[in-house]
């Protein structure tokens, strides 16, 4: 019945016994008849009989008004009126399929030796490349294993399809690192100090702790023996001093801070592939500062992630408040980025044995101070010995 279509109808008249007889000798299919009044009756009947009603309804003086109708032909006969609606959307959902079906991003991971390009370049011979059909593309074996050999540097490589991205992961040869031949040397003072600590793993050395040594001073010498029987080395060892650094710190009495304002404007963005187009939030901004937070939300379907999306990008007013240090914080400050400019520019395991204040003074909004800082750091480097030395 569904497929031929049927209408409920309700008929109202003085004689609708009447009517319902015709209906039923000329073989007019009625169920679920339903008195409603005395002159009137709902009932439901196929397409073909509801048109036979017209013949009826003058030979028995009723009136007919349609209620609902349902059915296969009422359904095509909406689909055609909503015709370019319908298209539409049907080429809209093919269109995400088809576009479901490309390679959109090739992202690679794990390589450190073997260059980005040298991946792609050997990736794209196996067909693996931007706007390719994945059915055209071969089993992640057999990728794998292609992409291996052709990489000499690369241990295994492993093909991964998510979505509409492919992800080539690398995992590299380990290869030793080749013995550096070191020529014949001595260790010498890279700057003057006092020595505090000497360690000697191969050489002969020429200092004790407390002894004062010039920059160029040789601490460990490369040459052991005697004139007459001597043996050159490569010398190797450890030597720290006491080092003397000069500094002069200028510190701010104000500290500048950004604070949000609470004023913000939200720009929308939608994505397709890696360009963005602008929706909302045209127009130029009434803030002088601001700063930006992006949120990118990727469209999915089912375990695909499809090259489409919002950007939703919020632009937040900031200003720049000052506030006022007390003289004792600044100075605090100004030292401590002294001393992490020392611990960076010395050697790695550099210590700061004291740090004297030699002169201060307050001008400007800021404190000036000239500090000298004691440092215990690695004091050696090397020093080739030439031959016939």
């Amino acid at each position: 019945m569904y497929l031929r279509g049927y209408v409920a109808v309700e008929i109202r008249g003085r004689d609708i016994e009447a009517f319902m007889n015709i209906s039923t000798e000329i073989g007019c299919p009625i169920w679920h008849i339903n008195r409603t009044s005395s002159t009137s009756v709902r009932l439901f009947t196929d397409l073909n009989s509801f048109f036979r009603f017209k013949s009826l309804l003058r030979q028995t003086g009723c009136k007919m008004h349609v209620v609902s109708r349902s059915g296969l032909p009422f359904l095509l006969s909406k689909m055609e009126a909503r015709l370019f609606f319908t298209m539409g959307l049907i080429l809209f959902i093919l269109g995400i399929y088809v576009l479901s079906q490309l390679v959109w991003r090739v992202d690679v991971e794990g390589n450190e030796q073997i260059t980005y390009d040298e991946i792609i370049v050997a990736a794209k011979d196996q067909g693996i490349y931007p706007f390719q059909w994945k059915f055209r593309l071969q089993e992640s074996e057999i990728l794998s294993r292609t992409l291996t050999q052709a990489l000499p540097g690369a241990a295994w490589i492993g093909v991964d399809v998510k979505g509409t991205r492919i992800l080539i992961k690398v995992v590299e040869q380990t290869v030793p690192e080749p013995k550096v031949l070191r020529n014949p040397r001595h260790l010498v003072s890279n700057v003057d100090a006092v020595i505090t600590e000497i360690f000697v793993e191969r050489g002969r050395p020429m200092v004790k702790p407390n002894m004062k040594v010039k920059k160029g001073d040789i601490l460990v010498s490369g040459i052991l023996g005697n004139e007459e029987n001597s043996l050159v080395v490569v010398a190797e060892g450890k030597v720290k001093g006491l080092v003397w650094h000069l500094y002069d710190i200028q510190s701010p009495l104000t500290h500048k801070h950004r604070v949000y304002t609470g004023q913000s404007k939200v720009r929308q963005y939608f994505v397709i592939g890696n360009r963005a187009l602008q929706i909302t939030g045209y127009g130029k901004l009434p803030y002088a500062d601001t700063e930006s937070d992006s949120k990118r939300k990727k469209l999915q379907w089912r375990n695909i992630i499809l090259p489409f999306g919002w950007i939703r990008e919020e632009i937040k007013e900031v200003r720049i408040d000052k506030e006022n240090i007390e003289v004792r914080d600044a100075k605090s400050i100004g030292l401590s980025q002294a001393r992490a400019d020392i611990t960076t520019k010395s050697s790695k395991n550099a210590r700061i044995h004291s740090e004297k204040i030699l002169h201060e003074k307050i001008e400007g909004g800021k404190v000036y101070m000239k500090v000298l800082f004691e440092v215990e750091q690695e004091i050696s480097t090397e020093l080739p010995i030439i031959q016939g030395e």
